[in-house]
């Protein structure tokens, strides 16, 4: 498809939602609408999926691909995705299968342990569990403390708490049962916090490496949208043989999970070398502050040409499973 084609193709950027990750992904919509309109594309509308005219207004507009920056629940869990299918729409970022397993960290780890790609030792348990003193006591001396508890199907680091005695277990649990699902229980991996954006199809290659100084106890949802420049270490002070294996283990995550377009894990550097995998977004943030466009930049591709470059794989995709 040449230049002026793709152009051409009338782009329906989805964003909002019902997510707990609704502002941000309103955010990185409007964002990707201008980035958009800097490539050169002439047809470029920004949906909140929110508004109840939404389906009607997509299925009627003449839409040749979607641009997704939904993030959480019904955007990153392959719901819209589904969606899309139906409508046989091209959408940019991972298809049904890759983001529901994704989005799951415990099936997610189960993709990573058969690829062996290192992860965090952890505890899956329902959001309405109860755990009794010795239960606890297990799982502290399992796990040891401080020990993280999240969501295991939530994203932008909603619910997740620092837990640093077990006098602080229930309470954590209780709130990252309230986003639904499930909830991990995880050691805390010490040493340096990184992140890997990918990006490509069936031939991904990996970006240049985040190092993430978060200035607090973790990289929580306050200091992510904070200027990148106060937290983003481009690219990352690692040894080059450490480097290289973050590098080739989430392109690795990436082709395991079945991802497209873009994704970006996130890994903890123990003190030995060892990358230790936490989880792979699927739709990374698409903000100015966003780690996958910084991380861009210091590749050398600008944002608007990333986000171009996301609607070619789309349709790419589109393309070859028409055949």
């Amino acid at each position: 498809m040449d230049n002026c084609e793709i152009l051409q193709k009338k782009v329906a950027v989805l964003a909002g939602g019902w997510s707990d990750e609704r502002d941000i992904s309103m955010r990185s919509g409007r964002a990707c609408v201008q980035a958009l309109c800097q490539a050169g594309f002439a047809r470029v509308d920004l949906f909140d999926v929110a508004e109840s005219s939404f389906v009607e207004k997509l299925i009627h507009g003449g839409y040749e691909v979607a641009f997704i920056t939904m993030h959480g629940r019904y955007g990153e869990d392959g719901c819209i995705q589904g969606l899309l299918e139906i409508l046989h729409i091209p959408y940019t970022f991972s298809g049904v299968l890759a983001s529901a397993a994704a989005t799951e960290k415990e099936v997610a780890k189960a993709f990573y342990q058969t690829a062996h790609i290192p992860v965090a030792a952890g505890v899956d348990i329902g959001a309405d569990t109860r755990l009794t003193e010795d239960q606890t006591t297990k799982i502290v001396e399992k796990l040891g403390l401080p020990l993280f508890v999240k969501p295991a199907a939530n994203g932008s680091s909603f619910g997740v708490t620092r837990v640093s005695t077990t006098a602080e277990l229930a309470d954590a649990i209780s709130l990252a049962g309230r986003e639904g699902g499930r909830v991990l229980i995880e050691e805390c991996v010490v040493g340096t916090e990184i992140t890997v954006p990918v990006i490509g199809n069936e031939d991904p290659r990996a970006l240049p490496i985040v190092e993430i100084v978060p200035g607090a106890d973790f990289y929580d949802q306050k200091v992510k949208y904070e200027p990148s420049s106060q937290h983003h270490v481009i690219p990352a002070r690692l040894e080059p043989a450490v480097y290289a294996k973050a590098q080739s283990l989430a392109v690795r995550a990436h082709k395991v999970l079945g991802c497209r377009g873009a994704s970006r894990s996130d890994f903890i550097v123990r003190n030995d070398g060892t990358p230790v995998i936490l989880e792979t977004n699927t739709i990374p943030g698409m903000t100015a502050t966003s780690l996958l466009p910084d991380s861009a930049a210091h590749g050398g591709i600008d944002f608007p040409s990333l986000c171009r470059m996301l609607i070619e794989y789309a349709l790419d995709e589109h393309t070859k499973r028409s055949r």
